[in-house]
């Protein structure tokens, strides 16, 4: 079967275990054999099977694995008192506050094609609370592949980090999701006129605090100086180094920033 076929707007590679596919609107009539010879996936995933250097290794190609809880709760140590004291099966009102104050978070979840985790951003407070024990989440426009929708659907469990600006502390949410296109729910989180495609009702399981160790040693809200070099590849030359130049970065990066603009809700 064709791993590749043409298509009004570009090139599309097809995932036939999926039966998804995946639009390269900037493709060059050489990502056809490029993407077949890839053995391109869409959802991150190859259909070629990977060279044995790239295998995880297991416990028993490394001596050293820590393979058991015992084992491994010797080499962690007891836990704190507060680790334990923190993590509560609702949210709290101090969790809730922290909620409200939170502009990102990233959707961790689970499906047949392995795990995803997917960011989650608008002004502070995006995330709202039903109550003590639900959260509800916009669906807001993107690129479609919808992988995290698509993992919900196959298995509810999902988990939630949110972040908040100049904050060490993070929180952390574990519970099941569902999708709801409710009316009543869409228009909670209209934005210009323009509700989300479907709201994530999240029944909430365990919440708790994770402590700013990581925050602080990443530096992670140290102010970047105006015109600070852009320390990573822009996403077009991602793009056209990940297909050999068969993609057209550079007008993927002319055009994205009005894309971008104009499809932000």
């Amino acid at each position: 079967m064709p791993l590749l076929a043409r298509s009004c707007g570009g090139a599309i590679a097809v995932s036939y275990a999926r039966r998804r596919c995946v639009r390269f609107p900037h493709a060059s009539p050489a990502a056809k054999s490029f993407v077949s010879a890839a053995g391109l996936l869409h959802h991150g995933r190859s259909l070629a099977t990977p060279p044995e250097g790239s295998r995880p290794m297991t416990p028993d190609r490394d001596a050293h694995a820590i393979d058991t809880l015992p084992r491994l709760e010797a080499l962690l140590g007891p836990l704190s008192d507060a680790s334990v004291h923190k993590e509560l099966p609702y949210v709290h009102p101090a969790y809730r506050a922290m909620i409200a104050a939170s502009p990102f978070a990233v959707l961790a979840t689970t499906g047949p094609g392995g795990l995803d985790a997917s960011p989650r951003g608008d002004p502070a407070g995006f995330v709202q609370l039903l109550d003590d024990k639900t959260l509800l989440l916009p669906e807001r426009r993107g690129n479609n592949r919808a992988d995290s929708l698509r993992n919900i659907v196959a298995d509810p469990r999902v988990a939630l980090l949110f972040l908040i600006p100049g904050v060490g502390e993070t929180l952390r949410v574990n519970g099941h999701a569902r999708i709801s296109v409710a009316p009543d729910l869409l228009a909670r989180f209209v934005v210009n006129g323009q509700p989300p495609k479907c709201v994530i009702v999240v029944d909430v399981q365990a919440v708790y605090f994770q402590c700013a160790r990581a925050i602080q040693r990443s530096r992670l809200w140290d102010a970047v100086p105006p015109g600070t070099p852009r320390p990573v590849p822009t996403p077009g030359a991602i793009l056209a180094s990940i297909t050999q130049g068969a993609f057209d970065g550079a007008a993927y990066d002319r055009e994205l920033p009005a894309r971008q603009q104009a499809t932000l809700y």
